[in-house]
Formats: C-alpha cells, structure tokens, sequence
C-alpha cells in the first residue's frame, strides 16, 4: 500500500485531500495543530471509505519541532503499514490573512514565512530521506501568487510566500529528478474553506455575502469546494501524472478568466 503524509488535514483542502486518496486504496498521515476535533473527523471519513489514517500533531511554524516529527512518522510507517518509507507528501499546512502593504507588520511578515515557506522548505529536507525514490510532492500555492492569476490589495506578504513555494517547486523538481519524485504545485483559486487568517477569523463562515461575488468572477460559475482541489492534488500524486512535474497547476474554475 502507498502512503501519504497530508500536512494541515484537519479540514478543508487537507481533509478532501485524504480522503481522496484513502478512495484512491492509499494510507494517510494527517497533521494537525489547532483543530484536533477536526482532524479525528478526517480519521473518520478516511476509515468510512474502507482506508488508514493516522493523526500527528505538528506546527509547521517551529522548525524546531521537526526532529521529533520525523521520528513519529518512522514508529507510525512501521506500525500502522509496515514500511520504512512513504511515497506522497502534500505540503497544505497554513494560513490566510491581509494587511495592506503600509500595516504589515514584521511579527505578521515573520509569521507568514515560518508557515508557508520556511516550514514547508525544512520540513520537506527533513522527511526527504524517507519518501521513496519514485514518489511525488504537491506543494499547495495560491492563484494570487501565479504572474496571470488575480491580484488583490493586502495580500503582498501572503502572495510573496506562495510565490516563493511556486519558484521553490520548480527547483526541488530538478534536483529530485535523479531519484524519480516529481514536484508540482497547485494553485487554488477562491475555495470554501476554514482557513483562518492571522487573528483566527474563519473566511467564508465570517463573510458570507463575498461567496455570491466570487462565483460571479468565476467562469464555472460557482466557488470552489475543497473536494476540487483534494481530486486535482491526489492525480497529481498519482501514476496517471506520471510524466508531469516542475508544474503549478491552477485549480480555480476560471476565476478572474
């Protein structure tokens, strides 16, 4: 059996992402760091498709607490599947949020690089020796940060990020080439989630009248839902993409088309 590791899988993209591939006959390490009530429900959607999962806390905004990550991973690989590698890894832990460029404030600049471009990057080296040779790695973008995709004040620390892990999977696509992982990237467009943004706020939960605006925008005519995105993640992971990589994929149903 193949097995991923789904960084941020208490809910949203994270959570359709596993339960995706458990459809799909592959066992899942979820993470988690605020929501434990959440990720125990990917556990149980995961299981009510017939598939494993497993729950691990972790932060990816503290490097330091990789070490110790890591070596979960192995005692779970071995006891849960017996196996001393994974194959899929999916780095979607984060947060949304925006401050105009004038407010930015170096502790929110500080905090949006520890999560979705420092922790990514160190927690990828780190679990690097245990993903198979053959394997694959999505790196969950953002359209805001592609050079077509819709630009919208506020978002410059967030889209700088995003940008960052977008040059970033390129680079890792070529310099894991020699041992067959691929490397891609999508990019979401507007997708219901509950991502919170830096003062914990719930997006769509909070703002409800913004989604009837977005589908507007968007040329399928809807917003996006997590099991979209969770469905272009697990091909991307998957045998059928077998011959892609160093590509960001966006997943946004036309918006601003």
């Amino acid at each position: 059996m193949r097995v991923a590791i789904v960084l941020g899988g208490s809910s949203g993209i994270g959570q359709a992402t596993a339960v995706e591939l458990a459809r799909r006959g592959t066992g899942v390490i979820v993470t988690y760091n605020g929501n434990p009530a959440g990720v125990q429900q990917t556990v149980a959607l995961v299981e009510k498709e017939g598939g494993t999962a497993v729950a691990l806390r972790l932060d990816i905004g503290r490097t330091e607490g990789f070490a110790a990550f890591r070596d979960q991973v192995v005692v779970t690989l071995r006891e849960t599947w017996q196996r001393d590698t994974f194959d899929y890894l999916v780095n979607n832990a984060g947060f949304g949020g925006s401050a105009m460029f004038a407010d930015t404030t170096e502790e929110l600049f500080d905090r949006f690089l520890r999560v979705l471009l420092k922790g990514p990057y160190f927690l990828t080296q780190r679990l690097l020796p245990l993903l198979a040779d053959g394997g694959a790695i999505v790196n969950v973008s953002s359209s805001s940060a592609l050079p077509t995709g819709h630009v919208d004040v506020g978002y410059s620390a967030y889209g700088t990020m995003k940008g960052g892990l977008n040059t970033l999977t390129r680079f890792l696509a070529k310099e894991l080439a020699p041992r067959r992982i691929r490397v891609n990237a999508v990019s979401p467009g507007p997708t219901r989630t509950r991502l919170a943004d830096a003062d914990g706020v719930v997006g769509f939960e909070a703002y409800p009248e913004v989604i009837p605006m977005l589908a507007e925008k968007t040329a399928l005519g809807r917003l996006g839902e997590p099991d979209d995105v969770g469905a272009a993640i697990a091909s991307l992971l998957s045998n059928e993409s077998r011959w892609i990589t160093a590509q960001n994929v966006e997943v946004s149903g036309g918006f601003d088309l």
